[in-house]
């Protein structure tokens, strides 16, 4: 009997490398998870500027899952939020050779690059050195299919253009895409923010030259959208999301956790308004104002997130709502207490939404989240906008449009009320399917791990 010579078989080696911000950090954490879940022998190196090492480098995660990390791109005091667009242009300038010197470093070789497209110079660096790259879109297949019919839109004369003057304007010719106000366009598409724009078409070009495309939502959510990529990608398209954080809902929450846990448990059933005005940026001090006192006037029972100036919300609230800095919001969505969720429409946030069977109030504040809010309340039919209009040269919703407008949205005994929910249940239905064994999101998921891990 001839000696079988054993081979140890190298694994494969995934460098993640998200754009660092919460919004793609965390499903790219989720991605990576899932990976390491599904197949043990896949290695992961997470790489973080030092600022987000900082925030999540204590984290529980698997041990097949580590962190590298290079220089933070600008000083944390000047901040993502103030300079917006100084910062993409950080990220772009600044990162690709840090990164490229610690690909020289690691061990072992590297199967594949996982990155997102904002780290726009990602699949250059991968392309050079002959290491495929997968992009993972964190935002809307809808967004990333506008985006990439963008000169459409210019020869059809709705860029650049007043939007305040033709915001009404209907735009039906994007392929995948239903019909859309103008208004209902990212926003970055206007004013001041041609940098971001920029930014935004080179993300989603360098994803043309890319080995593949995951993107962090369901086929069934947005199937004209796909279909659409799929035509016009040459490379695989791979919806595998919802890329949210599943993993701690099988977890037993912490004993720090439990206040408003505690709390949601002494609610009635489907009684609870859900609030967070997402973690990046904020809406104007005085619509602040009257979004509390709406909501402290509507007499709907509340839990909100909320940040810095939670204060002054804590005031006269009584035991019809709690106001916390942060909660575990997947867990806090999936309680039987909550029965709506007031949100800014951050792609993450309205994709634990779906999972969750919750309709949403969309309260939009820029960029991909207009197109999302619209999503929400026309294509799905899941939700309400909060309709913003001119009071003294400020966009604002009045503290009486508020009140009427969330006791509408709780009214779960009305038959618009009851046919928003079914319908959110019906879209949690479909999303619960696409991440079971077998459903597309799982299907999608196997199939990348068979391209990478075979080379």
């Amino acid at each position: 009997m001839g000696t079988m010579k054993l081979e140890k078989k190298t694994p494969c080696h995934v460098v993640a490398l998200p754009y660092p911000g919460r919004g793609h950090i965390n499903p790219m954490m989720n991605l990576c998870k899932l990976l390491a879940s599904k197949q043990p022998d896949i290695l992961v190196t997470f790489v973080v500027t030092e600022e987000w090492h900082g925030f999540i480098g204590s984290d529980p995660k698997p041990d097949n899952i580590r962190f590298s990390t290079l220089p933070n791109v600008i000083p944390s005091e000047i901040g993502r939020a103030k300079n917006f667009p100084g910062f993409v242009e950080a990220v772009r300038t600044k990162l690709q050779e840090p990164f490229e010197i610690l690909l020289d470093r690691l061990e072992p070789e590297v199967s594949v690059i996982v990155a997102d497209p904002y780290v726009v110079w990602a699949v250059r660096v991968g392309n050079k050195r002959n290491i495929p790259v997968a992009s993972l879109w964190t935002m809307s297949a809808s967004v990333f299919t506008t985006f990439d019919h963008f000169e459409m839109i210019r020869e059809n004369g709705h860029f650049p253009a007043d939007v305040s003057v033709r915001g009404d304007e209907v735009i039906d010719y994007i392929p995948g895409i239903s019909s859309t106000r103008m208004a209902d366009l990212p926003t970055i598409f206007y004013g001041d923010g041609q940098k971001v724009l920029n930014i935004a078409l080179e993300a989603v070009s360098s994803t043309h030259t890319a080995q593949y495309l995951l993107l962090t939502s369901f086929y069934e959510l947005e199937p004209h959208a796909y279909d659409t990529l799929r035509a016009k990608l040459s490379a695989p398209v791979y919806p595998i999301g919802p890329s949210i954080p599943l993993f701690e809902l099988s977890k037993t929450a912490h004993d720090n956790d439990l206040n408003y846990l505690h709390w949601l448990d002494s609610q009635p059933k489907i009684s609870v308004l859900y609030i967070s005005l997402g973690s990046f940026l904020s809406v104007s001090n005085a619509q602040m104002d009257e979004i509390v006192d709406g909501v402290k006037n509507s007499g709907v029972r509340f839990l909100w997130v909320a940040r810095g100036d939670a204060s002054k919300l804590k005031d006269g609230v009584g035991d019809m709502g709690l106001v916390v800095p942060w909660c575990d919001q997947l867990r806090v969505l999936c309680h039987s207490s909550i029965g709506g969720f007031w949100s800014h429409c951050g792609w993450n946030s309205t994709q634990e939404a779906v999972y969750a069977g919750l309709p949403v109030l969309t309260c939009p504040i820029f960029w991909d989240q207009i197109p999302t809010g619209k999503q929400i309340v026309e294509d799905w039919k899941i939700g309400y906008r909060v309709n913003k209009k001119k009071v003294d040269g400020e966009d604002l919703v009045t503290r009486e449009e508020i009140a009427e407008l969330v006791q509408r949205f709780m009214d779960v005994e009305s038959n618009e009320g009851k046919e928003m929910r079914k319908r959110a249940k019906q879209l949690q239905e479909t999303c619960h399917g696409a991440i079971a064994k077998g459903g597309s999101s799982d299907s999608n998921l196997d199939a990348f791990i068979k391209d990478i891990s075979q080379g």
